[in-house]
């Protein structure tokens, strides 16, 4: 998943916010050159996978200048690698060196040299239980009855409010181009929604039909691409939800390929469990929350 903008374009659309809204150069330079893999290695097709079928995945966040954050779980161990110092300065937020490390803390050191680093996930789950977490699942897991729920409610609203048409290409290439109203569209899936609040996680919670008043009233485009069948690429451009008179594009682009490696990178330095969640400053960083 990329931003097929260059950092002018982002600029742009950021401007027309007002001066508040203005962005520092480095961080729209960052942002139209982000790019996010996300891969799963599986023992069977995807769509019949479950958790217990999953071999492997990886997320792997890559910047103008080479790889920002990769992670992997592979087996019992979730792998890490950063690169601290572009994150900082893209973020405007020095970080500290390995020798600015506060006593007890010097396992990180690795973690700020960009070098792979590991933890024990089953480890992590076990103390999560025994600080009061929950056997069945992370809150944010909704069972499978619900979920067809879901998408039942989400399908008859599309069927109403989306139009389709079919554009042919060459090769095999195929275009399935999808527009609605970005506001109606919002508000007929919440509103079929609403019934299913108590079977959601906790802390889900639905838009008001009031909040969804701001949302645009205006059309957007989505453009499928398929190649004998198979869905290869989502384009939107998300420039159409903005109020600026400017004519911008901000085109955000989904693309179906391989995956990438998902393999156990060799050589991670092990960290202990027990120095990741809460009792280091840079814990929310290796655990993906700094994203």
């Amino acid at each position: 998943m990329d931003l097929d903008a260059p950092a002018s374009a982002i600029n742009t659309l950021a401007g027309q916010g007002g001066p508040d809204e203005a962005l520092p150069p480095q961080f729209a330079k960052l942002v139209s050159g982000l790019r996010v893999d996300v891969s799963v290695k599986s023992r069977k097709k995807l769509a019949d996978s479950g958790q217990k079928d999953l071999v492997g995945m990886s997320m792997k966040v890559t910047g103008p200048d080479g790889v920002l954050v990769e992670y992997r779980v592979v087996g019992d161990f979730m792998y890490y690698r950063s690169d601290m110092k572009a994150i900082g300065e893209a973020m405007g937020v020095p970080m500290p060196s390995a020798d600015e490390l506060p006593p007890g803390q010097k396992e990180f050191k690795k973690v700020l040299e960009g070098a792979w680093v590991k933890v024990d996930t089953k480890e992590l789950e076990r103390r999560g239980k025994a600080a009061g977490g929950t056997s069945k699942g992370t809150a944010g897991d909704i069972d499978a009855k619900t979920q067809k729920k879901v998408l039942d409610a989400v399908r008859t609203v599309v069927g109403r409010e989306i139009t389709f048409r079919t554009k042919g290409g060459s090769g095999g290439v195929e275009h399935v181009v999808a527009t609605g109203n970005v506001r109606d569209l919002l508000t007929g899936v919440f509103d079929k929604l609403r019934p299913l609040q108590g079977d959601l996680p906790p802390g889900a919670e639905l838009p008001t039909a009031k909040d969804l008043k701001d949302a645009p009233d205006k059309k957007a485009t989505v453009d499928f691409t398929l190649k004998n069948g198979d869905l290869r690429q989502i384009r939107v451009d998300l420039a159409v939800l903005g109020d600026g008179p400017k004519k911008v594009e901000l085109p955000l682009v989904l693309k179906f390929s391989g995956a990438g490696d998902v393999s156990a990178p060799s050589g991670a330095t092990e960290i202990p469990a027990g120095k990741v969640p809460g009792s280091s400053p840079l814990g929310g960083a290796f655990m993906g929350g700094g994203l």
